[in-house]
């Protein structure tokens, strides 16, 4: 009975010390539900990191678009706010990816990536706005 206990324990104490590790230390990838939810939810900074041209056939909306190719990307970046939720997304994960390690070493504390990026955001049958 006691080595059930000291297993739940420990089961409990590596459970709640590796969540509290990844949401102050790691980016938190989300599905595309799971990002519609969080958009609801929190007030976020939503970032699409696709060059202009991708950003016109069509983008989620209330996104900025902040190119990754840009030589301006990291000024670009400094301009978000810290204290705020940033979520990132690109067409397919690549650049997200990238950016959101960039985001963690830059200070922010809560950074979300949309996983499989806008590519699996319209394959679940989510809006996507586009420029007038």
């Amino acid at each position: 009975m006691k080595i059930k206990v000291l297993v739940y324990c420990f089961a409990l104490f590596a459970l709640v010390s590796s969540c509290k590790e990844a949401t102050q230390n790691e980016v938190i990838m989300v599905s595309a539900e799971e990002m519609q939810e969080l958009l609801e939810l929190e007030d976020i900074q939503l970032v699409d990191l696709r060059t202009p041209e991708e950003y016109k056939t069509g983008f989620i909306e209330h996104s900025q678009n902040i190119d990754y190719t840009s030589p301006t990307f990291e000024e670009d970046l400094v301009k978000l706010d810290k204290t705020k939720s940033v979520m990132v997304y690109c067409k397919s994960g690549g650049r997200s990816g990238k950016c959101s390690k960039k985001l963690k070493e830059a200070g922010f504390t809560k950074v979300y990536d949309l996983e499989g990026g806008i590519a699996k955001w319209k394959f679940a049958g989510n809006e996507i706005k586009t420029l007038q």
